[in-house]
Order: C-alpha cells, then sequence, then structure tokens
C-alpha cells in the first residue's frame, strides 16, 4: 500500500482485481485493525441495528424519594491488586505491585495518566530535597526522572539540589510506556463510584463509565484517588479538609516579548515558570480555600478560573511589548489540593518531622517543598485505616496531620506512598494475608530491591 492510499482505497483495488476475495469477512466488514496515527477516511458501521441496554435498573420515585433497585452487575475483571487512580502515586503503585509478582489493575477516571502532574498541569517537580541537597525521593519516581532525561523536550532543570520542571505530554507519553512495559491491565475512562466490601473486607470497586456500571473484584485495592473515594465509600473514617483549588495555565510566546517598550515600569506580573517548551511558561494559581468535594463549588471554580486566566491575559496582552503573548491552555482538571485525610493506624506528624522520628515500619522518605528541613519518614501504618481491611491509601488522602498535608501532597512524595502501598498489597495477595498483616520486613526488602530509599 502507497502512502497516497488509505486502507478503502486499497480494498477497493483489492476487491477490483479479486484479490479481497481471499480475505474473508475481514473485507467483507471493511474491520481492520490500524497502526496509530493512521487513518482508513471517515467511515462508520452498524455495530446494532436494534439494541437496548441489558438488565436496566433505572431509579424511580417514591413518596418523593428516589429509589435505586438493587442489580446485578457485570464484573469487568478479577484482580490481585486494583489500583483506583493512575496519579503518580496510582503509577508507581501499579507498577511496584506489577513489579513484586502481583497481577494489577489500574483504573482512571481521565483518559490519561499523571493527575494533578500532568492534567493539572502542575509541572514544577518539588519535595524531593532535603536540607543539604540531599534527594530521599528514589525508587520508581527517580526512575522517571531518569526516562524523562532521555526524551527530548521532557524535563529541565534536572541536577542535583535543583527542583526540574516537566512537560506534561512527555510524561503522559512515558507512563504509558511504563505501565505497558510492567503488563499491567489498564481501564481509563472509569469513574470510581463505589467499594465492594463483605463485612469490614474491601473486595473491589465498582465503576462507572460508558460501558455502565460494573464491578472489578481485588484480593487487595489500593486508593490513589487523591480524594480517598474508595476508602470513604468502604466505610473508613477519615477528615474533611478545605483547601485552596486553583486552575494552572500555560502561556506561550514570551520569547517574543520585549520587556523594555513597558511605559513607566508597568511590566505584567504572574508570567510563571519556563517550561521545557521555549517561549511557554506555566502560571499556578492559589485560588480560594474551598471544599473540594462539593459539586457546585467545583463547578464555581471552574467557570470562575477559566474567566479570570483568560481576562488576565487579555490584560498582559494589552502591555506594550507584550501583544505577542497568548495563552496556550487552562489545565483541563482542576486544581483540587487536598479534601480528605483518612485516620490511619499511624499518622505522620510535623511533631515527628522536627524530631527525626524513625519507625520500624518505615517504607519511605519524604522531602521538602525547598529543602528547608530534614528527611522524614513514613511508616507503613499511614497507609492503613484503622479498621477496614483489604485497602491500602497512597498519596495525599494518607493519613496525616494538617501540618504536614502540604508536604505529603507533593508529586515526589506521592511516588514514594505510591510505592510503599503497591508492595504492601502485592506482598498481602502473595502471603494470602491482609495488608495491616503482612511481613513489613519483606515489604522494605522489595522496596529497597526496586530502589527505594529507607533511610
Amino acid at each position: 500500500m502507497n502512502d497516497g492510499m488509505n486502507r478503502r482505497d486499497w480494498l477497493r483495488k483489492l476487491t477490483a482485481s479479486g484479490v479481497a476475495a481471499g480475505l474473508g469477512s475481514c473485507a467483507a466488514h471493511s474491520v481492520w485493525a490500524q497502526n496509530p496515527g493512521e487513518s482508513s477516511g471517515f467511515q462508520s458501521s452498524i455495530i446494532n441495528s436494534d439494541e437496548l441496554v441489558a438488565e436496566r435498573a433505572s431509579p424511580s420515585i417514591e413518596n418523593g424519594r428516589v429509589i435505586q433497585p438493587a442489580r446485578e452487575l457485570p464484573v469487568l475483571h478479577d484482580t490481585d491488586v486494583l489500583v483506583v487512580g493512575g496519579g503518580p502515586a496510582g503509577i508507581c503503585a501499579a507498577i511496584a505491585a506489577k513489579r513484586a509478582g502481583a497481577d494489577v489493575v489500574l483504573v482512571e477516571r481521565y483518559g490519561h495518566f499523571g493527575g494533578l502532574w500532568t492534567g493539572g498541569l502542575v509541572l514544577l517537580v518539588i519535595g524531593h530535597i532535603v536540607k543539604g541537597g540531599g534527594q530521599v525521593c528514589q525508587g520508581i519516581g527517580e526512575e522517571m526522572m531518569r526516562r524523562l532525561d532521555k526524551l527530548k523536550g521532557a524535563i529541565i532543570d534536572r541536577r542535583p539540589g535543583v527542583a526540574p520542571t516537566v512537560d506534561a505530554e512527555a510524561v503522559k507519553y512515558l507512563m504509558v510506556e511504563m505501565i505497558e512495559e510492567a503488563g499491567v491491565k489498564v481501564f481509563l475512562h472509569c469513574w470510581g463510584v463505589d467499594a465492594i466490601v463483605n463485612g469490614d473486607q474491601v473486595r473491589g470497586a465498582v465503576f462507572e463509565s460508558k460501558s455502565g456500571r460494573q464491578a472489578i473484584l481485588a484480593k487487595t485495592v489500593v486508593d490513589a484517588t487523591g480524594d480517598g473515594d474508595v476508602y470513604a465509600m468502604a466505610g473508613a473514617s477519615y477528615e474533611r479538609r478545605s483547601h485552596n483549588v486553583g486552575l494552572v495555565s500555560r502561556i506561550g510566546n514570551l520569547d517574543r516579548t520585549d520587556a523594555s517598550q513597558a511605559q513607566g515600569g508597568a511590566k505584567p506580573r504572574h508570567l510563571g515558570r519556563a517550561t521545557p517548551v521555549p517561549g511557554i511558561n506555566w502560571v499556578n494559581m492559589h485560588g480560594p480555600e474551598v471544599d473540594g468535594l462539593d459539586v457546585e463549588v467545583l463547578t464555581r471554580m471552574e467557570m470562575n478560573h477559566r474567566k479570570f486566566i483568560w481576562r488576565n491575559m487579555q490584560r498582559t496582552r494589552s502591555i506594550p511589548g507584550y501583544d505577542q503573548a497568548y495563552l496556550v491552555e487552562t489545565a483541563p482538571q482542576l486544581g483540587v489540593r487536598i479534601t480528605r485525610a483518612m485516620h490511619g493506624l499511624k499518622t505522620i506528624t510535623l511533631k515527628d518531622l522536627k524530631a527525626g522520628t524513625t519507625f520500624p515500619d518505615v517504607v519511605g522518605v519524604g522531602g521538602a517543598a525547598g529543602g528547608e528541613h530534614g528527611p522524614w519518614q513514613i511508616p507503613y501504618g499511614a497507609l492503613l485505616p484503622t479498621k477496614v481491611d483489604n485497602l491500602l491509601a497512597a498519596g495525599r488522602c494518607i493519613s496525616a496531620e494538617m501540618r504536614m498535608a502540604d508536604l505529603v501532597r507533593l508529586i515526589p512524595n506521592c511516588f514514594v506512598t505510591g510505592q510503599a502501598a503497591g508492595v504492601g498489597a502485592a506482598v498481602a495477595v502473595r502471603d494470602g494475608c491482609t495488608p495491616r498483616n503482612v511481613a513489613v520486613p519483606e515489604v522494605q526488602k522489595i522496596l529497597r530491591e526496586q530502589e527505594a530509599y529507607l533511610g
């Protein structure tokens, strides 16, 4: 097939020559597996000419109340370890569990991996360095950084003691590559809406997608949703918190601006930080402190922030010398920073950070936002709810007091807790026990084998 001919044209030529007869039903129905990026021309086919949703159980209104009838849910998959959430914590959890020998399924509500790191355009990697310049985030997170180093235009400022900045698309690509290399089964565009619980035992989760409501069964579940959605639905207790909710954007053509034209020092504010793409910066936004679990609040934040960003960009363009600047994009994912913090068997505290407390069940070491203090240990118990079994938390929703929340949520520290949760989940499955009853020294041994730093 030559470059100027699509598959439909090719089939037409084959049919005319009689060759298509030997291609069977595939040629008859024009059903072909295409290579990524390849076009077959715009065409459509009828899959089912008269279809109804099977076993539908729609809610009804009874005495003014909306009642959802009971129904059987189809099982989409059955696995050893189910990781819910494909952000930095979830990606590391899934890869770590798979490398530790478990069968793993990863479910993500968006169509890409990376969470706020990519979809939220939070491109600066901070939290891996401690006082003196040492790097405490190693393991799978550091492996990602090394691999980004080898991709052109993927990362800048990648050197000891410095916080690098990544390109979101490069990270999305790399995460797909690493997940596929690990052999993790993935379902995208699936929103976790409930936990499957027998007594105090979590047995999987329920998801909504374009395929309807389906269940995934698992021996162990890792909640890497960021908001603790799974452990909340499973009945684990938590602290609900408000925090600043913003929206990140990128602005371009900054390499074509001329600050010397600005009259009276009227230079624009908040031009952000450089990215691996020349002339394009990413601009952070704190936003107001609100409840990130309130859908009406989230809706208002999205709309208000997008209006503000656009208008602010127009003000910038009106300043002499900055007329070529433009808004490249606003993040597709709202910047929700903190919502739930689980009540765990242990809690990460500022007191322990200041005291340099060490834990016999340490599974990771966290860093600082700017290297202003020393390392702090992450105990395995901070990943475990006080009562619910067969469940671990990873990322910003683990057990940590309010004063530690802004460190726990940083991307490198999410790498660390995600990897620890993944290994803990895999060991629990292998040994036929609950995550709270695993042999912690075995978890620590495997983490070290995976190049994690435990102090």
